[in-house]
């Protein structure tokens, strides 16, 4: 590259644009010729044509071993995000400084905020004798740096693959003095190489209760009046939880929500640095064993720390992600029935409000054809709700989806007929829906970021609703939950609907009979 190049210090280009410029494009080209020893571009061409059929799907249903582009992340990822709802806690990942750096930065990319949390910062040794050492100095050195008011450890692949044994290790480095024999370490095992995040967030649940309540005095004491919420983990908890809050301060409940990561992943900029924002208190975990009930938000998050709860003597109730109008009825009557309080004028107001915008927009929603991919709870949420608006949703896929929940989304499916063309699959991935979007077509895609190559490849539209949406900004700050959240969700889709024939009807004498002021 000797020539002329188009950047220079007084013009800096973003990549974007400096990469389409002469002389990288002859570099690129001359890559491609010398080193890649690739097919040509006919030969890709017509394979990636082929891979567009029904031959090729089934094919790549038939495939076992390998898994392209699931609809998942690992555990740890969501140990931490329950870790990091609950006050002044510090999440410790038993294993390499490189896992923990990718799990807060998975979170951080989504939430556009810090998120703190150390490491073990096991390496070749331990692997082969064991990271009892790596424990007593890792506890002992964020005990004293970053003063956290809890320290909830987690492990990685490295420390499961050699069977490590967290309870024992933490109780040694208490004996070693690296924290005081009665400060609080919850731990979770969460294996990345078994589940996904959605079992990382309830190992941890159930691993900061079983702490605090398997301490507690006497479990058969009389109920308070609290509600105790688990919401699961949900990239849209900012503004999920905070409408939480808001609908049980209109119903005067005293709702108490284990975990709430609302304020830590919205820290303000006010020149004071948080390292610790918010957070359920540890006073209130503590206290929560008394409460009259607890309701999990997402039923597949929750499995085990529901079982937990319910062997204490509390009422349980779940939910799988309450969106839409009757999802948010069905909340609203259980803590109604919980609390012995009737549904608020304020939130009939809401309802009614919501129904209203429905009926305006019905007309653009009727009849279009959606898939839908993401966690169990939210793509039976989403689902509902589209069917509700009178869309129909077509292919419903998440790789942590089981047997069970495929029978469960058929169900729902079966009791509307905008749900007849629709299918559930359950332990499948990106790929397979490419298959299902080529040779079943959809209007739009429901999903995250990493849909956006769906998108590139079938020149389908994605609508980012659910976690990780790392190439947008700010979405999370939104509520998706409740009435209000609901509105919010169908203004996120009707907004792409109208761009949609916008772009479709732009051109001067041709297309623009249809180029409306008015939708």
């Amino acid at each position: 590259m000797s020539d002329k190049v188009s950047q220079s210090a007084d013009k800096v280009l973003d990549h974007f644009t400096l990469f389409r410029q002469p002389e990288y494009k002859a570099m690129f080209e001359k890559k491609k010729a010398e080193f890649e020893y690739g097919h040509s571009d006919e030969e890709v061409a017509r394979v990636a044509e082929w891979t567009k059929t029904e031959e090729y799907k089934e094919k790549n249903f038939a495939r076992e071993a390998v898994v392209i582009n699931p609809t998942k992340a690992c555990q740890p990822i969501g140990a931490m995000f329950a870790a990091q709802g609950f006050e002044g806690t510090l999440p410790l990942v038993h294993g390499s400084q490189g896992c923990v750096a990718y799990y807060r930065t998975h979170l951080t990319r989504h939430f556009k905020e810090p998120n703190s949390a150390v490491s073990s910062s096991m390496t070749e040794d331990a692997a082969v004798f064991g990271g009892l050492n790596n424990m007593i100095d890792g506890l002992a050195n964020a005990y004293s740096l970053y003063k956290p008011k809890m320290i909830a450890v987690l492990t990685t692949c490295m420390a499961e693959v050699i069977g490590d044994d967290l309870q024992g290790f933490i109780a040694n480095a208490k004996t070693k003095d690296s924290v005081p024999a009665d400060f609080p370490v919850p731990y979770a095992h969460t294996p990345a190489f078994v589940g996904s995040h959605i079992v990382g967030y309830d190992n941890m649940i159930k691993g900061v209760l079983s702490y605090f309540w398997g301490a507690a005095e006497k479990y058969d004491t009389p109920k308070n009046e609290t509600i105790n919420l688990i919401p699961g983990f949900d990239g849209f908890a900012v503004g999920n939880n905070r409408e939480l809050k808001k609908i049980a301060g209109q119903f005067g409940i005293n709702l108490q929500i284990l975990s709430d990561v609302s304020d830590n992943f919205d820290t303000p900029m006010d020149g004071e640095y948080r390292m610790y924002d918010g957070g359920t208190k540890i006073e209130d975990v503590k206290a929560a064993v008394h409460s009259k009930a607890t309701i999990s938000m997402q039923e597949y998050n929750t499995p085990q720390s529901l079982q937990f709860i319910k062997e204490k003597g509390q009422e349980v109730a779940k939910f799988n992600y309450p969106m839409g109008v009757t999802a948010t009825d069905e909340l609203l009557v259980k803590l109604a029935e919980l609390s012995g309080k009737a549904v608020p004028d304020s939130l009939r107001l809401e309802r009614g409000r919501l129904v209203d915008a429905i009926a305006d927009s019905h007309t653009h929603m009727h009849g279009k054809r959606f898939a839908v991919y993401g966690d169990p709870d939210f793509c039976i949420g989403m689902s509902r709700f589209l069917m509700e608006l009178g869309a129909e949703p077509v292919h419903i896929l998440s790789t942590s989806g089981s047997k069970k929940w495929e029978k469960q989304v058929q169900k729902i499916l079966d009791g509307s007929p905008f749900g007849a063309s629709g299918k559930a699959y359950g332990g499948k991935d990106l790929w397979h829906l490419r298959s299902l979007i080529f040779t079943d077509k959809v209007d739009y895609i429901i999903g995250n970021s990493y849909g956006k190559y769906l998108e590139r490849d079938t020149k389908v539209p994605l609508i980012r609703l659910t976690y990780p949406i790392f190439d947008r900004h700010h979405h999370h700050r939104y509520p998706t939950w409740g009435y209000q959240g609901a509105l919010n969700v169908l203004v996120r889709i009707l907004d792409r609907i109208f761009e949609d024939i916008d772009a479709n009807t732009n051109t001067v004498g041709q297309t623009d009979y249809s180029f409306d002021l008015i939708r």
